[in-house]
């Protein structure tokens, strides 16, 4: 079982296909008198690839967190994903049917384009749409502030980059729509690799889900979890 996740939306059928392209910035040059050499380089930003069906209506194999809603609001939530000029998350869950996790992905990406396609010759109401993602490193600059000191030459002091705020400090979390417990544990443990702590520490979890053919560690909008120490 496949979860596809653009920022906080939930594709609600899995793309089949997802093809992750990591770039290089390595440069060949020719040598007088020696011949080719290979100068390495760190490595450049990935490309995302993939086609995902949204649907017109309402299928039983589909997954809506929160309810079913229409192809228009993937549609405008993509639109704001572009025109937001904002990185997001980019997260893929992967299961197996008996609940045991493979991995997962979990990459700050910006969204370079979509392609919408219609299919209205075969009678098919539901949208085939293209993503077309890029990874997004975060930059900046630091801060220089000149003093001046009374009967000495001018220096530079130079002012690091602050260090990024504690991830939010909580015991306990109410679940919203689109969320996971990978989502949860990066947010809240700063590793979303320690979902299966929240997981073990809320059996309602599993319990909740027992019979209805979902995975086991399937959450829901309103519920609330204990959450372990960060």
């Amino acid at each position: 079982m496949y979860d596809f996740y653009l920022d906080r939306i939930l594709l609600p059928i899995a793309p089949p296909v997802l093809e992750v392209k990591v770039n290089n910035q390595n440069r060949t040059v020719q040598l007088i008198n020696f011949g080719e050499v290979n100068i390495l380089r760190k490595a450049g930003l990935t490309d995302i690839v993939f086609t995902c069906l949204i649907p017109q209506i309402k299928y039983p194999f589909a997954v809506y967190m929160g309810g079913f809603q229409p192809a228009s609001f993937y549609l405008d939530a993509f639109e704001e994903l572009k025109t937001s000029q904002e990185p997001f998350q980019f997260i893929v869950s992967r299961v197996k049917p008996n609940g045991e996790l493979l991995f997962d992905s979990n990459i700050t990406v910006s969204l370079e384009y979509h392609v919408v396609t219609e299919d209205w010759e075969n009678q098919t109401f539901d949208l085939e749409v293209e993503i077309v993602l890029k990874q997004f490193r975060h930059f900046g600059t630091k801060e220089i502030e000149i003093i001046q000191p009374p009967d000495a030459p001018p220096q530079a002091v130079v002012q690091e980059d602050r260090p990024a705020e504690n991830p939010p400090q909580a015991r306990s979390y109410t679940v919203v729509s689109g969320d996971s417990l990978w989502a949860i544990a990066q947010r809240y443990l700063g590793n979303g690799n320690r979902w299966r702590e929240i997981y073990n520490l809320n059996p309602q979890i599993a319990q909740r889900n027992l019979g209805s053919g979902r995975a086991s560690y399937t959450i829901f909008p309103q519920q609330v979890f204990a959450l372990p120490d960060p």
